[in-house]
């Protein structure tokens, strides 16, 4: 029987393994690639860091929200954090921002990893201007300590930020983002989505929706579409704050729907809301498969 030492050594030997396995390879010239930093929600687990959707094309380094552990993925893919040109936020609940002090602070660095050289560029719904101007009040110490210890350059912790409208948002170097207005729940609004295209090809991302109509309008014919999923049993259902929370998201086979009408070539899930508290489980990834294939 092995010792519980000889156990975490093998436990770290696999996490060294998958880290190295998930190093990208360089990204070819015209190559369109699409990496999820993480898929999970509230959940504090290591199973699934927070969403977090890195694209990647027309030599932009774009990032969709930013989750819990966003600055730890984006090395994996041999991306540093300066080295993202953009995060765009689909809204404003916590899971989804963040890692935004994280991001903006680390990328500031002179160290290898980071070294943003302009400002920190995000693009967001109504409030990400506010957001941003709250991060610089919380980490004024911070930010004055490091330019007077460090030296660190003031231009490069300045935040740029543009409160959008659904539409086109960015359009730079042959790669065009569109925002999509979704449906959260009447109280929390705006969301959206944001759909990606550059060369003939495609990637839309839902954020956190329902079902939404404009959606699949927008969303039609694209390449790759990563969905929004949550489940529940009918037993925690009966708890009415679940019933709310999973009132505001996409159900698996309401997701189907959504896939069978839209036809994108692949569809992903993320953003798994998969609710459960003690006595009463969550259900697993293989059920909501499950539930999406019925419809």
């Amino acid at each position: 029987m092995k010792t519980l030492q000889q156990a975490c050594i093998g436990l770290l030997a696999l996490a060294a393994c998958v880290f190295h396995a998930a190093q990208a390879q360089p990204l070819a010239a015209d190559e369109f690639r699409v990496t999820l930093l993480g898929t999970g929600s509230p959940a504090p687990i290591m199973k699934r860091f927070g969403p977090g959707v890195l694209v990647q094309a027309g030599g932009k380094n774009l990032l969709i929200d930013a989750g819990r552990g966003v600055t730890q993925r984006p090395l994996q893919c041999g991306v540093t954090l300066g080295k993202v040109d953009a995060l765009f936020v689909t809204h404003l609940h916590s899971d989804h921002v963040v890692g935004i002090p994280d991001l903006w602070l680390t990328g500031w660095l002179e160290a290898s990893y980071a070294q943003r050289k302009g400002p920190f560029v995000a693009y967001g719904p109504t409030g990400t201007q506010g957001l941003m101007d709250g991060l610089v009040k919380a980490y004024d110490w911070d930010v004055k300590a490091r330019i007077a210890d460090q030296g660190l350059k003031p231009e490069a912790i300045a935040a740029q930020v543009t409160e959008i409208q659904p539409g086109v948002v960015y359009d730079q170097g042959g790669i065009k983002v569109t925002a999509i207005e979704v449906d959260h729940g009447e109280k929390l609004t705006p969301a959206f989505g944001y759909r990606i295209d550059h060369g003939g090809r495609s990637v839309t991302i839902s954020g956190d929706t329902r079902l939404s109509e404009n959606l699949i309008d927008k969303a039609a014919g694209t390449d790759l579409l990563i969905h929004q999923v949550a489940a529940a049993s009918e037993a925690l259902l009966k708890i009415p704050t679940f019933r709310v929370i999973l009132a505001h998201h996409t159900q698996p086979e309401e997701a189907a729907t959504v896939f069978n009408r839209g036809k994108p070539k692949l569809a992903v899930y993320y953003h798994f809301v998969l609710l459960g508290v003690p006595g009463i489980p969550a259900l697993s990834e293989k059920e909501v498969f499950a539930a999406t294939r019925k419809t």
